[in-house]
């Protein structure tokens, strides 16, 4: 048994002897450099082979990637869309002061760094630096007629995918989340361009009193 044993051990000490700590100025060894210089085209490069020079190319006519499939059943909730490709006019899900607060907690987290917390486009990655911003292009705001009129699934697509130089958050946001978000930025708006009529009976005197109090 014991001789069996023996190379065992022998082969265990001399790994461990390799294992003592010191530094060597010798270049490591490095027998294949393939993950070091792989042959292949980044995002944006022209690739020769292709007749148009692009090496990003279009999916492959009748295909449909993994999890793109659009249904009736799930395209307005998963994409935002109609199933013949027009965006939702309305939330397809429930709003409810639930949602709203999720919402809230999402947009303020993701969204507010650059839409700001009243969604004026004035987070803090756009108004920072003294005011002078950090050179990113400006996050629009929530208030103007053309986003107040937008439909709600164009939101959740920009959400979901990104537009111009505006990344995806698809990736942290789950669809109810994105909805939740949507939902939260029309309460947003409200808020912005309300009056009196919108406000409820009960909260009127308190909200008018406040109002009449500051000015």
């Amino acid at each position: 048994m014991m001789h069996r044993l023996l190379p065992l051990a022998f082969g265990l000490a001399l790994v461990l002897s390799g294992c003592r700590g010191m530094q060597s100025e010798k270049p490591p060894i490095h027998p294949n450099l393939n993950m070091d210089f792989q042959e292949k085209f980044e995002a944006q490069e022209a690739n020769p082979f292709f007749a148009d020079d692009a090496a990003m190319r279009q999916p492959v006519a009748g295909t449909v990637a993994r999890g793109q499939l659009v249904t009736t059943d799930n395209a307005p909730f998963e994409y935002g869309r109609t199933a013949s490709g027009a965006f939702v006019s309305e939330i397809p899900v429930e709003v409810t002061p639930a949602l709203l607060d999720r919402g809230e907690e999402r947009y303020l987290i993701y969204c507010a760094v650059c839409h700001g917390p009243s969604g004026d486009g004035q987070g803090v990655i756009m108004a920072g630096n003294a005011g002078q911003g950090y050179g990113y292009t400006p996050a629009p705001t929530y208030h103007s007629d053309y986003l107040r009129d937008i439909e709600d699934g164009y939101l959740y697509s920009v959400i979901a995918n990104g537009v111009r130089s505006m990344p995806s958050y698809g990736h942290e946001l789950l669809p109810q989340d994105r909805w939740a978000v949507v939902a939260y930025i029309r309460a947003l708006q409200r808020s912005q361009d309300a009056d009196l009529e919108d406000i409820p009976l009960e909260e009127r005197d308190r909200v008018s009193s406040q109002y009449v109090g500051s000015n």
